[in-house]
């Protein structure tokens, strides 16, 4: 069946997007054999940005901006490439319309890109009435670029994607990690969550876990059937709204960790390959509240 568009430009927006990212992975592939002293700390010492991401993310923008002035911006940084972007770093509340709205996140996994771990993504989320039409997730350094279009699939490196078919944990590998930065919120409380929440997956005989220090990295193992489930509280839309369409066109499902229907502003993910995985994993979780960006 034809797929629906919400735009009937959809594939324009896409295509245009997909051949920006390749360039911009260049930029970041070149900056990361290259330390830099010019890393920042934005919320904590677990925040970091550097000129890298500002240098990507005005690359990205000001040519998307420039090709669809119409279209608005979700992201990290308050003004990039001359573009004033919705953003909690630009301290305000952000506004999720029903326009054209390109979320990113120019590298997820700035920590590791600081540390020359090749664990990094650009992401590049499309969503039109508040819908999440198509997401580009790109690792430069590992050359794998994930892609998806709502109704057509997902893809690594043009090759189609599926998610496993494990339903319980006892089989599954889940990607979990402590996620630290939520200390800046919770303080010390914030560990016994945590650390609850994997002990209670080892004791019902977790098969592993992972941890790749980027959500976007984490979700598209997921959609590629690497790993079988990840879920995270305390992230962002721009974290996750690319993969968020990548696993769900690769057959796999994304949801709030209580397994409501997902906010991509809601600051917290659940993805697994299958409904029953993610079901069981959700009832193992202490679930944690967080104010919706927009």
């Amino acid at each position: 069946m034809p797929v629906e568009l919400l735009h009937p430009d959809e594939d324009r927006f896409f295509n245009f997007a997909l051949e920006l990212v390749k360039k911009a992975g260049r930029l970041v592939r070149d900056a990361f054999d290259q330390p830099s002293s010019n890393v920042q700390t934005k919320a904590s010492n677990t925040d970091l940005v550097t000129e890298t991401d500002q240098a990507v993310e005005a690359m990205l923008i000001k040519g998307l901006s420039a090709e669809f002035p119409e279209h608005k911006f979700i992201g990290e940084e308050s003004v990039a490439g001359g573009q004033k972007i919705e953003s909690v770093a630009g301290g305000q509340k952000i506004v999720y319309s029903d326009a054209p709205t390109w979320i990113i996140d120019p590298i997820d996994g700035t920590t590791n890109f600081v540390h020359r771990i090749p664990m990094v993504a650009i992401c590049v989320g499309l969503a039109i009435k508040k819908e999440l039409r198509a997401g580009i997730v790109y690792n430069p350094i590992t050359n794998e670029l994930f892609s998806a279009q709502v109704g057509r699939g997902a893809f690594r490196n043009g090759f189609p994607i599926k998610v496993s078919q494990t339903e319980v944990i006892s089989k599954a590998v889940i990607c979990a990690s402590l996620g630290i930065h939520n200390m800046v919120s919770f303080g010390e409380p914030w560990l016994d969550i945590a650390l609850g929440n994997q002990r209670r997956q080892v004791l019902a005989g977790v098969r592993g876990h992972r941890s790749f220090g980027s959500a976007a990295i984490n979700m598209v193992y997921v959609a590629q059937g690497s790993v079988d489930a990840y879920a995270e509280y305390g992230i962002h839309a721009w974290d996750i709204a690319a993969a968020t369409v990548i696993v769900r066109e690769a057959g796999g499902i994304v949801i709030d960790p209580t397994g409501a229907e997902l906010n991509v502003m809601g600051r917290k993910v659940l993805c697994a390959g299958t409904k029953k995985l993610a079901e069981e994993l959700s009832g193992m979780l202490t679930h944690v509240e967080f104010v919706p960006e927009g």
